[in-house]
């Protein structure tokens, strides 16, 4: 059964905490992300070993493997889009459709053990991307395809709160 499409603009999580997982993006900063991703790799893996990992709560809830796979490709898609705003100016990201990429790679068919070491690769990756950005770069700008403005700055809060509200997602 297809999921409902998240269809909301979460951008207000930059301007107070967000009410479902406490997340208080207004602490956050590239600096501290590293950290924040690194803690959040070994709950990650624990997880993917549940065996309901692949059961849906509810037909409009994604699976812990669904959530897993998507944070996976959260990582990989937040690296490429820090790495042009570090590159370019006023970098435009091109489109993301989570939700068609939950069909075409069949987040939910997919492989759990292959799935926690894609998704520590991943956390790594932009863990370490994250740890590269002066202070003095965080005022570099990119834009979303639907117009959402952000500096590095916001980007690292935003992206925090995609994995961590996840994180909340499925251990709640």
């Amino acid at each position: 059964m297809p999921i409902i499409p998240d269809i909301k603009d979460w951008t207000w999580v930059l301007q107070r905490p967000c009410p479902e997982c406490g997340f208080d993006a207004s602490a956050a900063t590239p600096a501290t992300a590293p950290r924040i991703v690194e803690s959040m790799l070994p709950r990650w893996r624990a997880a993917l070993r549940r065996p309901d990992v692949a059961e849906r709560p509810d037909g409009n809830t994604w699976s812990l493997l669904e959530y897993a796979c998507h944070v996976r490709d959260v990582f990989s898609v937040f690296d490429y889009r820090l790495d042009l705003m570090l590159r370019e100016e006023d970098a435009r990201f091109p489109d993301w459709d989570q939700d068609l990429t939950a069909v075409e790679k069949d987040y939910a068919n997919a492989d759990p053990a292959k799935v926690s070491a894609e998704l520590t690769t991943e956390g790594e990756q932009i863990a370490a991307s994250f740890s590269r950005v002066p202070e003095d770069q965080w005022g570099c700008k990119g834009t979303r395809s639907n117009g959402s403005e952000f500096t590095v700055l916001t980007f690292s809060q935003y992206f925090l709160h995609d994995v961590v509200h996840h994180l909340h997602d499925v251990d709640g």
